[in-house]
Formats: C-alpha cells, sequence, structure tokens
C-alpha cells in the first residue's frame, strides 16, 4: 500500500500584502488635470468610463482606489498612459518629460531632436531656410 502525505506550507504567512490608502498624491494630481484639461467635468469623464461621477470624486480624491483595469481605462481615455521603467532610468524619463512640457508651455510644440544642443538646433533651422 501507497500513503501520500500531503503537507500544506504557509509560505506566505510571512508576506504582508500591500493595500494602497489612495493613488499617489502626483498621479491623482495629473489625472484631475488631464480631465480638466479637456474640460470634462467628473460626470463626463465618468460617461466614459462607465462610472457615477461620485466614484470619479473619490479616485480623484483619494479615498477610492480604482482596480488596475479601471485606472488604465481612465488614463487612456485622458490620452495617457502608464509605463514601468525601471528605477535607474526615472530621473531620464522624468526630465524628457519635463522638457517637452516646457516646450509645449513656450509653444514649441514641432518636434526637434532629441539629443541636438539648442544652438546646433537653430544652425540646422537656418540651413534649412537657405535651401529651396
Amino acid at each position: 500500500m501507497l500513503y501520500y502525505i500531503c503537507v500544506k506550507i504557509n509560505r506566505t504567512k510571512h508576506i504582508k500584502p500591500l493595500r494602497l490608502e489612495g493613488l499617489p498624491e502626483d498621479l491623482r494630481r495629473e489625472l484631475k488635470e488631464a480631465r480638466v484639461k479637456r474640460g470634462w467635468s467628473q460626470r463626463k469623464l465618468g460617461a466614459y468610463v462607465g462610472l457615477p461621477q461620485m466614484h470619479i470624486s473619490g479616485i480623484e480624491s483619494g479615498k477610492i482606489v480604482p482596480r488596475y483595469d479601471t485606472l488604465i481605462e481612465i488614463v487612456r481615455i485622458l490620452d495617457r498612459d502608464l509605463l514601468m521603467v525601471p528605477r535607474a532610468l526615472v530621473p531620464a524619463v522624468q526630465s524628457i518629460i519635463r522638457d517637452h512640457l516646457r516646450h509645449d508651455l513656450q509653444g514649441e510644440s514641432e518636434e526637434r531632436a532629441l539629443y541636438a544642443a539648442d544652438d546646433d538646433e537653430q544652425k540646422t533651422q537656418e540651413q534649412g531656410k537657405d535651401e529651396v
């Protein structure tokens, strides 16, 4: 006769589950700013996502933590995206975003060379004017 002995080991007893109290403040602020920039009310954004206005308000205030799929849907409706970036590259990505926003505020929404210095960029533009 053969007996199988099953021992249930609780391997997760030392792992404390992480439960967010709310979305990070900067993410909530970005979501709200993107909504307001489009001229949308919380009710209108909720209509696009299929949520009541009170739920959108709770997400923006930090009282409600949305499910991941709901967060992705809200972010994409607002023409944004969530991106996983290696921690070592976060400062570089933040710098690129700040540079992009700075040029948008100055009315320079055209594409620019990523690695060109400002004076190199001017020379390139001046050379382009001379060509026919």
